[in-house]
């Protein structure tokens, strides 16, 4: 395997164990209860995980996955420690044959949840509290409550110092081609330290780099630049009114959306709680990954987007594009550089697990809207899933084509990686 050595200092992880274990309190002796295998407890600590990075600390987009890697590895861990049928991400201590995977995987989320963001402590801890109430007492809670414990140590452990909000301030100067903070709000690069974060399974943030984006003299960037310019502006635009829609629906959070489509998927499919836990496991890690590779190359490349490309053209040496210096986007142009594009490595990352989990001719799965208006979508295949997501963001006038594809590859290839290499099944 190529995933990064997980082994623990067991001090360590006692250390973080002891600082966040809650006191349990077995009730009176009595027969080993049902020790609880039911795989709701998978999506609905999901859940709680897309409320607390997203709703509740406003955790930024491109760096969310990192976090909901983190829960998924660790709720993932505990229920395979007690369960087996895959590697566990980090080295755990055996489990209690009694112990409870349902007790473990909520311990565990609720524990690096609470860690990482500890704003949203309270309301973790009545989530935590209300799960426990429905738990008989006995050795399955005991024991579980261990296993998601040390699950919750591990994988906090194994990330500190992992470079996460490290200083990485860009400092490339504006030219032909650089990308420079963009109109209206002129900000600086968000999140400019993520392409330098440590990455969970791939061995570093430029092995999967992509091949770069066309140079502005070339036939291949007038054609992006064109398309882009006539399709993604905020007025007189060639969309469609469909095409209009489906852009905007594509301005949710896709990290969320994403997740909620494992929701519902892996209970459609009947998923038991080791099967649950991996298919997240797989789908935050590989999504982690990707991002990390994705910014490194928005950071590397430092590509202007193309509102910058389309204000300037008159100075881009190409005699194929036509400067329009009041061309504004259909959306705001978030605030990083063009190359590659997060949106399309975050699908292709989620595409690439779909594919893998329920087929990729057969995905058939429905993305939630967000947006006030915009029904949800359905899917039948991975490469429509892609397909749209990429065209969108052209349509809002984010990014040029290559972005899109060469974004929506990487992601593909990251994913790919990561399945092969962690999480596997032992059988």
């Amino acid at each position: 395997m190529s995933r990064k050595p997980s082994k623990l200092i067991t001090a360590a992880v006692a250390a973080v164990a002891c600082l966040l274990a809650p006191v349990v309190v077995a009730g009176p002796s009595q027969a080993v209860p049902d020790i609880g295998r039911d795989p709701a407890v998978i999506s609905e600590w999901n859940a709680i995980a897309v409320r607390t990075i997203a709703t509740e600390n406003g955790t930024p987009v491109p760096a969310s996955p990192l976090y909901f890697a983190f829960v998924s590895i660790a709720m993932h861990d505990a229920v395979a420690t007690i369960e087996g049928g895959f590697e566990p991400f980090t080295e755990l201590p055996r489990a209690h044959a009694h112990a409870s995977p349902e007790v473990a995987a909520a311990t565990a989320a609720h524990h690096v949840l609470k860690h990482y963001f500890p704003n949203s402590g309270a309301n973790l801890d009545a989530d935590y509290a209300a799960f426990l109430a429905e738990v008989p007492k006995g050795v399955g809670l005991v024991h579980g409550t261990r296993v998601g414990e040390d699950a919750a140590a591990a994988i906090i452990a194994l990330r500190a110092d992992d470079g996460r909000g490290d200083p990485h301030p860009f400092l490339a100067q504006p030219d032909i081609g650089v990308w420079r903070p963009t109109p209206d709000l002129l900000l600086p690069m968000a999140v400019s330290w993520l392409g330098f974060v440590d990455p969970l399974v791939i061995d570093s943030p430029t092995q999967f780099a992509p091949a770069g984006p066309d140079p502005v003299e070339s036939d291949a960037y007038a054609t992006d630049f064109t398309e882009v310019k006539e399709k993604g502006a905020l007025n007189g635009s060639t969309r469609s009114d469909d095409e209009s829609a489906t852009a905007l629906f594509w301005t949710a959070n896709p990290v969320a959306q994403y997740n909620a489509v494992m929701r519902a998927e892996t209970a459609q499919r009947g998923y038991d709680i080791g099967e649950s836990a991996r298919a997240f496991a797989l789908l935050g890690t590989s999504m982690a990954d990707t991002q990390i590779t994705c910014w490194r190359s928005k950071f590397d490349e430092a590509y202007w987007r193309p509102i910058t490309a389309i204000h300037e053209a008159g100075a881009d040496g190409n005699d194929a594009t036509m400067a329009d210096p009041m061309w504004k986007a259909f959306r705001e142009t978030p605030p990083y550089p063009d190359y590659t594009s997060g949106h399309a490595c975050v699908t292709g990352s989620a595409s690439e697990v779909f594919g893998h989990l329920f087929g990729a001719d057969t995905i058939d799965i429905d993305v939630p809207s967000t947006v006030q208006g915009r029904p949800d979508r359905h899917f039948a295949a991975t490469s429509d899933l892609d397909d749209e997501a990429m065209n969108a963001r052209i349509w809002l006038g984010f990014h040029f084509r290559k972005a899109m594809t060469d974004g929506n590859a990487l992601g593909h290839s990251v994913a790919g990686h990561v399945i092969d290499s962690a999480f596997v099944s032992t059988d």
